[in-house]
């Protein structure tokens, strides 16, 4: 385990910049009767790069991630990086955060302090935790697999990171998007050293579907949801290695894909991205992708999860074989909370359906916040995580 700090260098913000500056406007027509419905809102993105040019400082973000203590430990054989805030007080509990995509750590700088130091913002020094904040692989400053990985096998490199590379004899997984199924499996796989489980993501789905009237309509409302949503899910999940070239190339393409989950994932006014993430979060997060090369093997889980859900089901069925949790007729027994964002863009299942695959013992409906929930309401999800490790420290 050796410290790590970010240092992009300076011929590389320039290219960046200058591939930026000189990209081909003209050749991009937007359609005269709407904008975000096609995707990427041209307009929008013109005035995101031109701010990118002008304004943008990556080193004041850069020097906010180095403010944490970050570290680089090999496990089997892939360099895992890390954010390590040791908690305040005697007896932090263990808290693993996973972002998913198109996240990063970045998604947890403003939430890092608040669970590490609670006594810092009118909290109490015995609610603190050592926060771990994973980039996981293939994403962000971790190392690159040498093929997609998908999210167990994550779960297996996380676990050997808190249990063998930090010491730790039990610890409370907290994830959304991606990080919630790869604590999802973290509390499957590796109990008891995963001793408790937060996700304000419902990523997984039960081996035997909808059993209600109410979970069925559940079902076929998320279904229909969905159907325009899953084009980067289907080509992440497929050919990942085709869209990689083109997204090499174009650090405004790397944006527009990722922008466009911005706005539509979560809790905006509109379609006002900026309604719930300043520009400077939006490109910070999307740099984090570039100045690693990472758009590339991130996607790589879609494909990875495809591939751990044929061994589940016998098939490639992309939303079905990687979602299942339970195949083998289990539910996650750790005690769990469910934190319900309500722009959330996948749809929680009713509490039944939720209980066949978890020991819920907390379910909170929130009232504002989608997807990037860590970005969009820190504060709820700072105090939801709070107030269920205080049962925890009780039991």
């Amino acid at each position: 385990m050796k410290s790590f700090s970010v240092n992009i260098s300076d011929a590389a913000l320039e290219n960046i910049k200058n591939r930026v500056a000189n990209f081909p406007w003209d050749a991009v027509d937007m359609p005269d009767d709407g904008g975000w419905a096609y995707g990427t809102n041209k307009e929008y993105l013109k005035e995101l790069c031109d701010y990118w040019v002008k304004e943008y400082d990556w080193r004041k973000h850069e020097a906010r991630m180095n403010s944490f203590q970050q570290f680089m430990a090999p496990i089997d054989g892939l360099d895992m990086h890390f954010i390590y805030e040791k908690g305040s007080g005697k007896n932090p509990m263990p808290l693993l955060i996973n972002h998913g995509w198109p996240g990063s750590v970045v998604e947890f700088l403003h939430i890092i302090e608040p669970l590490a130091h609670p006594e810092r913002f009118g909290g109490k020094e015995e609610d603190a935790f050592d926060v771990i904040a994973p980039s996981l692989p293939g994403f962000g400053f971790s190392g690159h697999p040498k093929r997609p990985m998908g999210p167990r096998q994550m779960a297996v490199h996380m676990n050997k990171l808190m249990t063998e590379v930090l010491g730790y004899k039990t610890y409370l997984a907290q994830g959304g998007d991606w990080g919630s199924v790869v604590s999802n499996w973290l509390a499957y796989d590796h109990a008891p050293s995963c001793a408790a489980l937060h996700v304000n993501c419902a990523g997984m789905r039960h081996a035997k579907g909808p059993q209600t009237p109410e979970e069925q309509e559940w079902q076929d409302r998320l279904n229909h949801d969905q159907i325009t949503e899953n084009g980067y899910r289907t080509q992440m999940g497929t050919k990942p290695q085709t869209l990689a070239y083109a997204m090499a190339d174009s650090p405004v393409g790397v944006a527009s894909w990722i922008l466009e989950k911005f706005n539509t994932w979560s809790h905006t006014k509109g379609d006002d991205v900026e309604s719930s993430h300043s520009k400077d979060t939006l490109l910070t997060n999307i740099m984090v992708y570039i100045v690693t090369n990472t758009f590339n093997t991130a996607s790589w889980v879609y494909y990875g999860r495809r591939i751990e859900g044929e061994s589940l089901v016998g098939n490639g069925d992309l939303e079905r074989g990687g979602r299942v949790l339970g195949a083998d007729g289990r539910r996650v027994e750790i005690p769990t909370a469910c934190a319900l964002f309500p722009a959330e863009m996948l749809e929680w299942p009713p509490r039944s359906y939720c209980e066949r695959m978890y020991n819920v013992q907390r379910w909170t409906k929130m009232d504002h916040g989608g997807h990037f929930a860590a970005l969009e309401n820190p504060d709820a999800l700072v105090t939801d995580i709070r107030e269920f490790a205080r049962t925890l420290r009780k039991s």
